[in-house]
């Protein structure tokens, strides 16, 4: 399959192993990996802050970079989750046929990576060994928005070597929120502190999340 690598924003900036790593376990698995020059933000820290005008130019730039490919594969939630639920309102409020068009045929491609994995390909494992105790936080979009289920959980259980711990009050958010951590700091920190004490408690080594914004 030929696959379009949407590395986003924040992983490319801060995190970009994570988009090698990607690449690693996909051409493992015998798919030919691109990364489109052309693609930018998915104008999702616009969106959210309300210049959803703004917005329309970004998923312009999105269905053009992909429009090509078999599949569209992200390792963020939260990246999916714009492109999957709100591409669909921009170009209907930007009243352009065309544009519409193009973001139905990518949407239903636009895939996060351990939905694709585990949904889409069918695979869970994927060769890893990773001896250390671990926990799954289920990010706000992940969980609410992309409904990934238990997809992150059954790649984590075939990593050969590593412990699956529970963590107490998974569902409850991290605080990050995209824009709300920067508008509103203080009560961002103390979901943050609540999350972190939850980790804590699992006794977990290594905190995963569908996402490095979780």
């Amino acid at each position: 399959m030929r696959i379009g690598l949407f590395v986003t924003c924040l992983t490319d900036t801060l995190f970009p192993d994570t988009g090698k790593a990607v690449v690693t376990v996909l051409e493992r698995l015998g798919h030919q990996v691109d990364f489109p020059a052309g693609q930018t933000c998915c104008g999702q820290m616009h969106f959210n802050t309300g210049y959803r005008r703004e917005a329309v130019p970004m998923a312009r730039g999105f269905v053009a970079a992909f429009g090509g490919y078999e599949a569209v594969v992200t390792p963020s939630a939260s990246c999916a989750s714009m492109v999957r639920e709100y591409f669909p309102a921009l170009a209907a409020e930007a009243a352009d046929p065309g544009l519409a068009q193009a973001v139905a045929e990518v949407v239903p491609r636009t895939h996060e990576l351990s939905a694709f994995l585990a949904d889409v390909l069918g695979v869970t494992d994927v060769g890893g060994y990773f001896p250390h105790r671990v926990t799954y936080h289920p990010s706000c979009h992940s969980l609410r928005m992309l409904r990934v289920g238990d997809a992150p959980l059954r790649l984590l259980r075939a990593v050969r070597g590593l412990d699956l711990a529970d963590l107490p009050d998974a569902e409850a958010c991290c605080g990050f929120g995209g824009t709300f951590a920067v508008k509103n700091p203080d009560v961002s920190a103390a979901i943050c502190a609540d999350k972190v004490a939850a980790v804590r408690r699992s006794g977990a080594e290594v905190l995963c999340a569908a996402g490095n914004s979780a």
